[in-house]
């Protein structure tokens, strides 16, 4: 079965960049524009993975993550985004994201990032999410 994982961006040189990416990795991408698109596509299409930029048009990626967490869903969000303060990868964990990568970005680290999260059981990934936001609260991370 193949890993399938949403990527949520505005910039389509970037989804192009990670489309490619992930390919090479085996992974199925499927990309979404816009937080609206990525709704859709992750009620339709139930990915494995998303990964999400935080600043785009219509939906940004706060109200997909609110969203996904009214919902109950337990799929883990890679937060992909340029905004690189401690409060927004703070807001993102707090928010039900499993982990931060701040662009500009390694795709090999991205890569690195993705294998571990898809490892790891919920339970695992919610602990790990939990210890980086004390982290952050305690100003060590």
């Amino acid at each position: 079965m193949t890993t399938k994982i949403l990527v949520v961006d505005d910039d389509p040189d970037l989804l192009l960049l990670l489309r490619v990416t992930l390919g090479a990795e085996d992974y199925q991408s499927l990309l979404a524009r816009n937080g609206e698109d990525a709704v859709r596509e992750i009620q339709t299409e139930d990915p494995d993975l998303v990964l999400l930029d935080i600043m785009m048009p219509i939906m940004d990626g706060w109200q997909v993550l609110r969203w996904m967490t009214e919902k109950g869903l337990d799929t883990p969000v890679i937060v992909v985004s340029a905004k690189a303060s401690e409060s927004d990868v703070a807001k993102a964990l707090e928010l039900g994201a499993t982990d931060y990568v701040t662009k500009p970005f390694d795709p090999d680290e991205l890569l690195q990032s993705i294998l571990a999260v898809l490892d790891r059981s919920p339970e695992d990934r919610n602990r790990r999410r939990v210890e980086r936001l004390a982290a952050l609260s305690a100003g060590t991370a």
